[in-house]
């Protein structure tokens, strides 16, 4: 039987906040293993956060711009070890700067970024030099260029949160405006997906059998389980994927009907969520 720490088990109940039993039971059936502890609980109808158990201490800033005619986006997260300096000024202006040369040369992934010059020196280099001076670690977690018709930024939460959205229509004022409302919408809700065809087949699959086993433990038979599996997923939909998600702004409407009622058949493409530790 894998021994399970007293440290484990609380820090699953940190995740999940569940009962410290629960969380103990959960770890010993899945041999340590917080993923599978977490559908675990899950299964037995335990009610749990949000968070997940790949969330990482990292600190730092999140940036999110786009250019003067909103068809390139950048979004990237600067971490570093500690908030002290992630809220440095000079750090957030270090953040913003590797961003704009991101936004002028248009490299396809960090390694790439890498080698531009921000402020003066090779980006690369220019990230040992931030180590040296603050003695700490400084690098680029995570990078994304998007390109589209009609791309818009919003960052949240004092660069704790960035949000990239690509509408399908051109950038008028009332569109741009509708999409700040989205990506405000993304940052607080985290969606898993623009609509529930673009909800990666895993996922299904894993709700699916989460609402079975849900639905076996509270004894209904056989026979129904999957119906009521379905109706669940069906639940998970309307919470989870973007444009079926009820606006923040006005629970009347779904996010979906709310950009139809700004310009016919306006609608998201695509977007990008980067926040701190997730």
């Amino acid at each position: 039987m894998t021994t399970i720490s007293a440290s484990e088990v609380n820090k699953l109940r940190q995740i999940t906040g569940a009962g410290m039993m629960d969380c103990k039971k959960a770890l010993v059936e899945s041999n340590g293993d917080f993923e599978i502890a977490i559908d675990y609980l899950r299964k037995k109808g335990q009610k749990i956060s949000a968070n997940r158990a790949d969330r990482s201490a990292n600190e730092g800033a999140v940036i999110a711009i786009t250019n003067s005619q909103n068809s390139v986006g950048i979004i990237l997260e600067l971490n570093c070890e500690t908030d002290f300096v992630a809220k440095n000024d000079d750090f957030i202006a270090f953040a913003n700067a590797i961003a704009q040369t991101a936004l002028t040369h248009k490299p396809a992934n960090i390694d790439a970024l890498l080698t531009f010059e921000v402020e003066g020196a090779i980006l690369a280099d220019k990230l040992q030099e931030y180590v040296a001076k603050i003695g700490e670690k400084i690098s680029i977690g995570r990078y994304q260029l998007v390109e589209d018709i009609n791309v818009v930024a919003y960052i949240h939460s004092g660069n704790r949160i960035g949000v990239l959205v690509t509408l399908n229509h051109e950038n008028t004022e009332a569109n741009n405006i509708a999409a700040k409302d989205v990506a405000m919408q993304i940052a607080a809700m985290n969606p898993v997906a623009v609509n529930k065809e673009q909800v990666d087949a895993s996922i299904v699959n894993r709700e699916i059998e989460i609402g079975k086993e849900q639905a076996r433990a509270e004894g209904k038979p056989e026979a129904m389980l999957e119906k009521i599996a379905l109706g669940k997923l069906n639940k998970f939909y309307q919470e989870n994927t973007l444009l079926n998600q009820l606006f923040v702004k006005d629970a009347s409407a779904n996010v979906a009907q709310m950009l139809n009622s700004v310009e016919k058949d306006l609608t998201v493409n695509s977007f990008y969520r980067v926040a701190l530790g997730q």
